[in-house]
């Protein structure tokens, strides 16, 4: 069983370092992008780890922009490029943990290796506050004087967007775990309709949405399965999830989910450690 992680850092080094630890295991190999806006020299030293690699085409991320969705192709492309015929790939952040052993991680998606698990909500019927974003014009992937002004102006003068090629937009969130021809199609869908990309380049929080919406409209829709193993909690109703601690422990050991998000190791430890005992069985050194 050949893994890739896609995993997307912006801070917190250390965290990082504890994450890719415990997420190294035979056949797993870890691609790190991390966000431009951060200095390299703090992540030097994960190199000496054989199974990493650094994202070469680094990309400036901001919330809510394309510039999450293009880090994360670039990633997707390099490991493409390896020729390594992985089985699964997984996209996460630097702030996810995983909640099963790597065993068991590898066990699941070794008998599901054909299934692509990823949120398929319609954003028309089943996720409805998302269709501002496909239906009005953002520039939030820009950055000039006066660009909400011209948001507002647009949405007045112009009528609402459509989605390019009939495409049905599904989605809510951004994390996946994906096998190699669903990562290829996605690739070269991406390259063979620049239009596709111009429309998300306009959109708010794309990353929500761009990939679903491929596959969704692909020979594998079939193969996707509308959930991404990933516990998150949206419970307080804002834009970004809980961060999650030592409070959320009972939550997250009956998840029956693989992974969670998001965590800081700074504010709160104790529940990472908690994960690294009761449901990963790494023992204190």
């Amino acid at each position: 069983m050949k893994t890739a992680y896609l995993i997307l850092a912006h801070a917190n080094p250390k965290q990082l370092e504890r994450l890719v630890d415990r997420l190294a295991f035979p056949g797993v190999d870890m691609y790190i992008h991390i966000d431009k806006k951060a200095d390299f020299i703090h992540y030097e030293f994960l190199k000496l780890r054989p199974y990493l690699f650094f994202v070469k085409e680094r990309i400036k991320v901001s919330w809510g922009a394309y510039s999450i969705v293009q880090a994360t192709v670039n990633g997707l492309k390099q490991i493409e490029s390896t020729g390594i015929a992985y089985d699964i790939v997984h996209l996460i952040s630097g702030q996810d943990y995983p909640l099963k052993t790597n065993q068991e991680i590898n066990d699941f998606f070794a008998a599901n290796k054909d299934k692509a698990f990823m949120h398929t909500l319609d954003v028309a019927t089943e996720w409805q506050e998302a269709i501002p974003r496909v239906e009005y014009y953002h520039f939030t992937n820009f950055s000039f004087v006066g660009k909400f002004s011209l948001e507002k102006f647009f949405r007045k003068l112009l009528p609402k967007r459509k989605m390019p090629g009939n495409l049905i937009a599904v989605g809510r969130s951004q994390w996946f775990s994906i096998n190699m021809e669903h990562l290829r199609y996605i690739l070269k869908y991406m390259d063979e309709h620049p239009e596709f990309v111009r429309f998300f380049n306009l959109t708010w929080a794309p990353d929500e949405i761009v990939f679903q919406t491929i596959l969704f409209a692909s020979p594998f829709k079939s193969q996707m399965i509308n959930d991404n193993m990933r516990y998150i909690d949206w419970s307080a109703g804002g834009a970004s999830p809980k961060t999650l601690n030592f409070d959320d422990r009972t939550f997250l050991e009956n998840s029956g989910k693989f992974f969670a998000r998001k965590f800081n190791q700074d504010t709160d430890s104790k529940i990472l450690d908690w994960i690294d005992q009761e449901l990963l069985g790494w023992k204190p050194v």
